[in-house]
């Protein structure tokens, strides 16, 4: 069974699991890595989830105000031998449901174009692709979504 639990930045299963997916995009970024590990911090991150599969912390994600209208969703992670069973969309849907509820109406993010998972499961999640935004402007690795909540 899954549980997704409502937490903040300072919780240590999301901060272990945060850890994990640095390592992972060190190693899919390569020579780019620094480029964007400056924008995956975790200031300004109020709101995170944990996902834990039979009392194991697995997963995790979270948002952030980019507007007055916008969250961004940021630091999706599942763990490997967790991935493929649906857990990154419970994820996700519960952040979507974050941002309803704290009277957003929209929720953006960025990925990159190693990231296929990634980028195959916003499209699943019916996110829309759009022109890459902010610091991801004209940076042809870059892959950004919407979704109107």
């Amino acid at each position: 069974m899954i549980e997704i639990v409502r937490t903040d930045a300072s919780n240590p299963d999301f901060l272990k699991l945060v850890r994990s997916l640095d390592i992972e995009l060190q190693l899919r970024d390569g020579a780019e890595h620094e480029f964007f590990a400056q924008f995956n911090g975790l200031e300004g991150v109020k709101y995170a989830v944990v996902a834990y599969q039979d009392g194991k912390a697995v997963g995790c994600g979270a948002i952030k105000a980019y507007d007055e209208q916008t969250m961004e969703i940021k630091r999706m992670f599942v763990d490997d031998h967790a991935r493929g069973k649906g857990i990154a969309s419970l994820i996700l849907k519960n952040l979507e449901a974050w941002t309803k509820e704290l009277r957003f109406e929209k929720c953006i993010l960025e990925t990159g174009v190693k990231m296929p998972e990634a980028i195959a499961l916003y499209i699943k999640n019916n996110y829309e692709l759009i022109p890459n935004f902010g610091q991801y402007a004209g940076v042809d690795n870059s892959v950004c979504f919407l979704k109107k909540i």
